[in-house]
């Protein structure tokens, strides 16, 4: 029905001569490394359903997250910005002190807000994440409905229906099929509208549980049980677009936020979530639209979540904001074969919250020197300080075993030089970027110290102010014994 729309773009960031106007569905799994599927390698885990989308539609085998944890990620890709230049670098924890009170700006443009001005009606499923008070709600962020579990259930496992909190714990062995149900009743709700519905699965992240059905099915324990399981709710989407007779005017995206907790899921990567290596950051990146992507391919041009948010303003005619700064492309020309428009020098930047780690341009990446403290405290059992700038060749050395900075002085002195100018712009560790967007508070005159807690406790009481007088951690409600595996 919609073959050869991407034909007939008019101009760059225009938009795409749609009638009707596309529907999206953004899937976001979280903690799903690079091997954790089939059609990326997995051998003790069935995902016939990711599978089909990922062989109908482009599958990417170079596309990296912003961040190797939970919050600064979702950031990047609702934003189209770097973490460090939407100011939410850190990873956002209710019952932290330090910044509890701290949230995505209110002033950030997400990818929701981009389709209610094409007049979309948006919903999400899953995990927020982006901070826990109502000034930083999803309401507050261009959707019009909110379904799931909207914390790090290690943090708070309460599940809401809109504003209605539902169950005061989540429960795990039901997640799948809670959000299956709901995903598949807005799509019957929907199908004469456009609609974007963002899915952020919890799973995954610990804590989880398979349902019934799903239990022993894998041969990698309750992990593979929970991401078949997972596979199975993207099918009966699928399943519900097609009796909607819609599937071909629905574009689905699916991705993960940052690595997996065990190497073993991010083959042929060295490193795991939390870390600046290869593990940590890239994760699986397909894009499925039947009749529209004729032609399946698999993509190996380096591309990344701050892409999503230029790509989708595209499709969907939506103008760039042209007040502030992004750090991604539209990846649309990929959809008929063509190039994108970033040069392939153009640097990534693997920050770990404040601190810069790494640089990559082409197949070079550089580990930049770091101390102890400058490593945030969900990676100092995961990384070591590095004294001098680690080189690897990533093409020749996907899993960055081999240090040849010695042999490549030159390389290392550009790739430097880099660094040092983008830390003047997003920052480093204790250290303001010229380019950083404010992040979000409910006390502008509380010191903002990221997620060194260490920092945070010798501040005097009046300087903390209301950040510790208002601090709610004592009323918050958990279940330790689904929690006790949770992580940040």
């Amino acid at each position: 029905m919609l073959a050869g729309i991407i034909t007939t773009l008019v101009s760059p960031m225009v938009g795409f001569s749609t009638e009707p106007q596309p529907n999206v569905i953004f899937v976001l799994v979280d903690d799903m490394g690079f091997s954790d599927l089939s059609c990326y390698g997995a051998k003790k885990v069935k995902t016939p359903n990711i599978d089909r989308m990922a062989a109908e539609g482009l599958q990417f085998t170079d596309f990296h997250a912003a961040a190797s944890i939970c919050s600064p990620s979702r950031a990047a890709f609702l934003t189209g910005a770097y973490p460090q230049r939407c100011g939410l670098y850190m990873g956002i924890n209710r019952n932290r002190e330090a910044h509890w009170f701290l949230g995505l700006n209110p002033d950030e443009i997400t990818i929701a807000e981009q389709f209610k001005k094409q007049d979309y009606v948006t919903s999400m499923i899953g995990k927020w994440h982006l901070g826990s008070e109502e000034r930083f709600s999803y309401y507050h962020q261009g959707f019009d409905h909110y379904y799931g579990a909207p914390e790090n259930m290690g943090h708070n496992a309460a599940f809401l229906d809109e504003r209605e909190t539902i169950y005061k714990f989540t429960p795990l062995n039901k997640l799948t099929s809670l959000y299956t149900e709901r995903a598949v009743k807005q799509i019957g709700k929907w199908k004469d509208q456009p609609f974007f519905m963002y899915f952020a699965h919890n799973y995954p992240h610990t804590p989880y549980k398979a349902g019934p059905a799903f239990k022993g099915t894998s041969q990698d324990g309750v992990r593979g049980d929970v991401i078949q399981e997972l596979d199975w709710g993207i099918g009966e989407i699928l399943k519900a677009l097609e009796t909607n007779e819609i599937l071909e005017n629905t574009l689905i995206i699916f991705s993960s936020d940052n690595g997996p907790l065990s190497n073993q899921y991010a083959q042929p990567y060295s490193g795991t979530k939390y870390v600046s290596l290869e593990g940590g950051h890239r994760v699986p990146f397909i894009v499925y639209w039947k009749g529209t992507i004729t032609e399946p391919a698999v993509i190996d041009v380096p591309a990344n979540a701050m892409d999503l948010f230029p790509t989708l303003s595209e499709i969907i005619g939506a103008p760039i904001p042209n007040d502030r700064d992004y750090d991604g492309v539209t990846l649309t020309p990929l959809f008929t074969g063509n190039k994108i428009t970033r040069s392939e020098q153009k640097p990534f930047y693997y920050y770990n919250c404040e601190n810069l780690q790494a640089v990559r341009v082409g197949d070079w990446k550089l580990h930049l020197p770091r101390t102890k403290e400058q490593l945030p405290f969900w990676s100092q059992k995961k990384q070591k300080a590095i004294q001098t700038p680690e080189l690897f060749n990533l093409e020749k050395d996907p899993a960055e075993k081999h240090d040849v900075a010695a042999q490549y002085p030159e390389r290392v002195s550009e790739l430097m030089a880099l660094a040092n100018a983008t830390r003047l712009k997003l920052g480093e560790f204790g250290e303001r970027g010229s380019e950083q967007r404010p992040t979000g508070t409910l006390f502008p005159e509380v010191p903002i110290l990221s997620n060194q807690t260490q920092d945070w406790e010798p501040l005097p009481n009046a300087e903390k102010g209301r950040a510790k007088s208002e601090f709610k951690n004592s009323k918050v409600k958990k279940n330790p014994k689904r929690q006790k595996n949770a992580q940040s």
